[in-house]
């Protein structure tokens, strides 16, 4: 009998065999739920997962209940989900529109309008004066007193201090007693107590009875500034002048660091009186304090005026507190009425 091979060809066998690769010997597929877990190549995800396609890295799949490639929401919006469903547009218009991005409130630390400013953390500064270090402008605005505007009866004046942002600052309140500002009405001598948001005292105002008239030069105006009360740290004292009213800003040594200089009419005819704050020597404007135009009822009936006063940021603190009390003896000498009347005249000689 021939054998296989002596036709030419020899019989294929009817089974793969075990080895070459293509199916492994009986009793070696593995029992459900023993699949290896996804990411090595060659792998099955578990049932249930094909066709979930995260944004990451190929071959890694999420858990299940990840949203489909067509449910992924614009660049922008915050990952993971849930995610809010795609509003459908009109018929013959583009694909889903998803929702706007939500617009991020005020952060804590952002500055709110209003209110009273937080105090900032600065060291070697006089406490209560740390405001006044992140600011290089003020707002004054005295407070409307109605018994004084209908019966000209002179009352304790009080202002609100107020940064750029119109946040609350400081509180001024004049104490003096009855008797003194029926008699000596703007002239008055007074003491001015400058409060921070806790009621304490942080800046303490002096201005003793003087002259301010050109015929007087060895007896004119000046106000002394302390912080803490009882500490000087600076002074404001007029210049004998004929026309513009004059004034130095001395420091605690009595050395002059800033000048300021006043224009020859004060009125406030419609429009803002401004003074200007020098250098020592007078050649560099380096800020202003401006009484301001509060309209013409304002005006004619109460003496209650809003001044704004600027200065360079890194002034020295103690510099920026006495400019604050220069502004409180300029409104007592040009601005503060007496009966609801005016007094103004020209420069100094009124």
């Amino acid at each position: 009998m021939s054998a296989p091979g002596d036709f030419g060809f020899a019989p294929q066998a009817p089974y793969p065999q075990p080895g070459y690769g293509q199916y492994p010997p009986p009793g070696q597929y593995p029992p459900p739920g023993q699949y290896p877990p996804p990411g090595q190549p060659g792998q099955y995800p578990p049932p249930g997962q094909y066709g979930q396609y995260p944004p990451g890295q190929p071959g890694q799949y999420p858990p299940a209940g990840y949203p489909l490639p067509d449910q992924y929401p614009p660049q922008g919006y915050p990952q993971p989900g849930p995610y809010p469903p795609p509003q459908q547009p009109a018929q013959g218009y583009g694909g889903p529109v998803y929702p706007p991005l939500p617009t991020p409130g005020p952060q804590p630390d952002e500055p709110q309008p209003g209110g009273w400013m937080p105090a900032p953390v600065v060291s070697n500064c006089p406490p209560g004066l740390e405001y006044l270090t992140m600011v290089d402008q003020l707002l004054i605005k005295q407070k409307v007193e109605l018994l004084e505007a209908f019966t000209g009866f002179e009352t304790c004046n009080k202002y609100k201090v107020q940064n750029s942002l119109g946040q609350q600052v400081y509180f001024a309140a004049e104490d003096t007693d009855c008797c003194t500002r029926q008699c000596c009405g703007p002239m008055r001598p007074f003491d001015m107590k400058i409060m921070d948001n806790a009621q304490n005292e942080v800046i303490h105002l002096n201005r003793p009875l003087a002259c301010a008239s050109c015929c007087f030069p060895c007896c004119l105006q000046s106000i002394e500034v302390t912080s803490p009360p009882g500490n000087v740290i600076g002074s404001v004292r007029q210049e004998w002048s004929i026309l513009a009213p004059k004034y130095t800003v001395r420091n605690s040594s009595d050395d002059v660091i800033l000048r300021i200089e006043g224009p020859i009419c004060t009125w406030s005819l419609c429009g803002d009186v401004e003074f200007k704050v020098l250098s020592a020597d007078g050649d560099v404007q380096v800020g202003k304090i401006s009484k301001q135009w509060t309209g013409l009822v304002k005006e004619a009936f109460t003496d209650s005026d809003n001044f704004g006063i600027t200065f360079p940021q890194d002034l020295d603190v103690k510099m920026k507190a006495t400019l604050l009390g220069a502004v409180f003896l300029i409104d007592f000498m040009f601005f503060e009425k007496q009966g609801n009347k005016e007094n103004d005249g020209i420069g100094m000689l009124g």
